[in-house]
């Protein structure tokens, strides 16, 4: 039953002046006036006209899509702005929160599209307003195909002759046993029978067809033991280079990647994916095998025992077959659908457990636990779902090869009866359809543990097959020291459709202390982010040296850079080892060395073990100053030519302050250093400053020299000046009167 609510594309429509036949093609929700305050305005284009009314505004404006007009876009510190422009001048200005900039591009695009209909008519490459990019994003990814389980035989190429003797050990240990049910037609036909019929037993026949029966039973057993022990092995090594072709190409991967991935959901497919994947190998692929095997081998046995009961024997197959075609695409579906909920569940976890400190600080325990049940309920409504398809497809297989049976029973009967088989043969077929039903029903069931291995291969697989927007150069230029120098040309940067660097220019000489500052959003991280290539220049260049970075290999280069971080990260381990994880092999006196300068060491004695302390996960037991200090006597360790530093005192006291700005003193000697700071105070021993608004920059000199020229340094330089003095009045304010002097009047003792 269709909602009697309008949508809001038709309710901006009533509201918006439209004409007679006019109607609305694109819209947008401008959530913000021109002083950036919030408000509730609309965009609406038409096949005739852009209408607008801007937020707090009763009245619409309208401009004609025939006339010259330009839609323009742009984004900064979290504002989206539309610009209409006709020859002359700008004539409106739209501004949005980034929420709306997909709503914001689709119109760009379809004011684009309508203008060009409107001036030449339309093209043959016109694409309709449904075929957005927009709409693309949304579409659902492709479902897995059991054929991605074929990619695991580059994982398998290793270990083939070990696959080939578990072939074949399969293939013998399923002859084995199908020689049991041979041996029943002459323990029927030349024993039991004629002993009812009154024949003497012959005990030598008798021994030496239990000794077949026995002796093929040993021989199935103790083939089946070695190809299983075998296999497992192979599957248990084939898993774990899996596991390690993923890690290893998960950390090559560039920022960008991990940016669009859930923890969780990227230690699930490493994890238990690859789990499953193993566990098929080792189990399900094998029983699968053996199964193929019993069955062919089983039909070829019952055409040469008895041709005519032997096509009686196949009449379920074609039946199951389908039921199994019917099946298969809901489960491989389904199945990939409780990877992507796992996903969820575990990225749950992900999140709390590493944060578990803000969740008890704020009091959210009760608000996690149910974050945590709703995805829980998710997964077991997705389980049940697809266990509803699964309940009904399994025992209508055993169904079928029941009915299966009982018509081989009635058929084989009828053929006893007019002497056309003996009781033997009859035997013999029955208990080797007991092995092909079975087998036939097994295989059935190996369709849902094979379309589960085979969505976990997907998703393990969208890992391997994605490439670093940071790629290895083909004939990387061979970096053995660097000088430090820096040339930036023409460089630009986008986020997807969000241009955070434009155009920027700047040289720094080897050996130089550089200062970025600017407000926030101003481009600043995403600058150093491209110096140390964890992103690639959309436009222009780097060059290190006169080289552009780009023809370096990563690795190489990065080994060359020093990174500072406000929140430094620490790793599980040693002080030492976090001290030394940019030189494993670092001796223990360069350690402290690199301690020591960074004024580390007489607070690392004091911890119970010194330099062999365990330091908690991110650095749990130290307080930040401590770990920021580790941190810059780890950058020290490694001795880079290029030091990165993105505000590494804003988040500690003004004594730790000191000891850390002593410690990056001896840090900066000597090395191109690119220091990223809010408090402005902290860069006036930088030999230069350079000033960045809106990606671009748009001062560069001394302090001393950009106060002077009272330009955006000074407005940030007094803006900061004002709050430091407000906050200083608002202390004041606050001490008690008691605290406060006592004021005697005058003549008074």
């Amino acid at each position: 039953m269709p909602s009697s609510a309008p949508s809001p594309a038709l309710a901006v429509a009533v509201s918006a002046p439209l004409e007679p036949g006019e109607n609305v093609l694109a819209s947008l929700d401008v959530d913000l006036d021109a002083q950036d305050r919030f408000g509730s305005g609309q965009l609406l284009l038409t096949e005739r006209r852009l209408l607008a009314r801007a937020p707090g505004g009763a009245g619409w404006h309208g401009w004609a899509l025939d006339s010259p007009l330009t839609l323009q876009h742009t984004d900064h510190g979290g504002v989206g702005q539309l610009s209409l422009h006709d020859a002359a001048a700008r004539l409106a200005v739209w501004r949005y929160t980034l929420g709306a900039d997909p709503a914001a591009l689709k119109l760009l695009a379809a004011f684009e599209r309508q203008r060009q209909r409107l001036l030449h008519g339309p093209g043959e490459d016109d694409e309709p307003p449904e075929a957005d990019e927009a709409d693309f994003a949304a579409e659902s990814p492709t479902p897995p195909s059991t054929w991605v389980l074929l990619r695991l035989s580059r994982f398998a190429g290793p270990y083939r002759w070990q696959l080939l003797l578990g072939f074949m050990l399969t293939l013998a240990a399923t002859a084995a046993s199908l020689v049991p049910p041979y041996l029943t037609i002459p323990l029927m036909d030349e024993v039991l029978i004629p002993f009812q019929n009154g024949k003497q037993i012959d005990t030598n026949v008798v021994w030496l067809l239990l000794s077949g029966l026995l002796g093929a039973a040993l021989l199935a057993w103790a083939l089946g033991w070695w190809r299983t022990w075998l296999l497992a092995i192979v599957s248990e090594r084939i898993g774990a280079d899996l596991r390690t072709a993923t890690f290893d190409h998960l950390l090559r991967l560039s920022l960008d990647y991990f940016g669009s991935k859930r923890t969780g959901d990227l230690m699930s497919r490493i994890g238990s994916e690859s789990d499953r994947i193993c566990v098929f190998l080792s189990l399900h692929a094998l029983d699968f095998a053996t199964d193929v095997l019993m069955i062919g081998m089983t039909a070829v046995i019952l055409f040469s025992i008895n041709p005519s009961l032997a096509l009686v024997t196949l009449l379920p197959l074609p039946f199951i077959a389908w039921m199994i075609h019917l099946v298969r695409d809901r489960l491989r579906t389904g199945f990939e659908k409780i990877d992507r909920v796992w996903g969820e569940v575990t990225s749950v976890l992900a999140d709390t457990i590493p944060g578990i400190r803000v969740v008890k600080a704020f009091a959210q325990e009760q608000r996690e636990a149910e974050r945590f049940r709703r995805a829980n309920r998710h997964n077991l409504e997705v389980n049940d779902r697809l266990n509803k398809t699964w309940s009904l497809f399994s025992p209508t297989v055993s169904l079928l090869t029941e009915i299966g049976l009982l018509v081989v029973w009635a058929f084989g009967i009828w053929l006893v009866s007019r002497n056309q088989i003996t009781v033997g043969v009859l035997t013999a077929f029955i208990a080797y359809i007991g092995r092909f039903y079975g087998r036939l029903d097994s295989m059935s069931r190996i369709v849902s543990v094979t379309q589960k291995a085979a969505a976990g291969a997907k998703r393990i697989f969208d890992i391997l097959d994605h490439v670093s927007n940071v790629p290895e150069p083909a004939q990387p230029v061979k970096l053995d020291r660097l000088e430090g120098a820096l040339s930036l040309q023409g460089v630009g940067f986008r986020y997807g459709s969000r241009a955070v660097i434009r155009g920027l220019d700047l040289e720094i000489r080897p050996g130089e202390m550089i200062g970025l500052v600017g407000h926030s959003g101003s481009g600043k991280s995403t600058l150093v982010n491209l110096i140390c290539r964890f992103y690639d220049v959309t436009d222009g260049a780097i060059k290190v040296d006169g080289v552009d970075l780009r023809r370096f290999g990563v690795a190489d280069y990065r080994r060359h850079i020093g990174l500072v971080l406000q929140e430094p990260f620490l790793f599980y381990g040693t002080v030492a080892e976090n001290i030394a994880y940019g030189k494993p092999d670092a001796s223990r006196a360069e350690i402290v060395a690199a301690a020591r300068a960074a004024h580390a060491h007489e607070f690392i004695l004091r911890l119970p073990h010194g330099y062999d302390s365990m330091v908690g996960e991110r650095g749990q037991g130290l307080s930040g100053g401590e770990r920021q200090r580790i941190s810059i006597a780890r950058a020290l360790l490694i001795d880079p030519r290029i030091l990165i530093l993105d505000e590494a005192t804003s988040s500690v006291d003004t004594e730790t302050e000191k000891e850390i700005q002593n410690a990056l003193d001896n840090l900066v000697q000597g090395r191109t250093t690119i220091a990223i700071a809010h408090r402005l105070s902290t860069l006036r021993r930088a030999d230069r400053l350079v000033v960045m608004d809106r990606g671009r920059v748009v001062e560069v000199g001394t302090h001393d020299e950009l106060l002077a020229r009272q330009g955006a340094y000074w407005r940030l330089y007094e803006a900061q000046a004002r709050q430091v003095d407000e906050g200083d009045d608002e202390r004041a304010a606050r001490i008690p009167p008691a605290a406060a002097p006592a004021a005697h009047p005058a003549g008074v003792a």
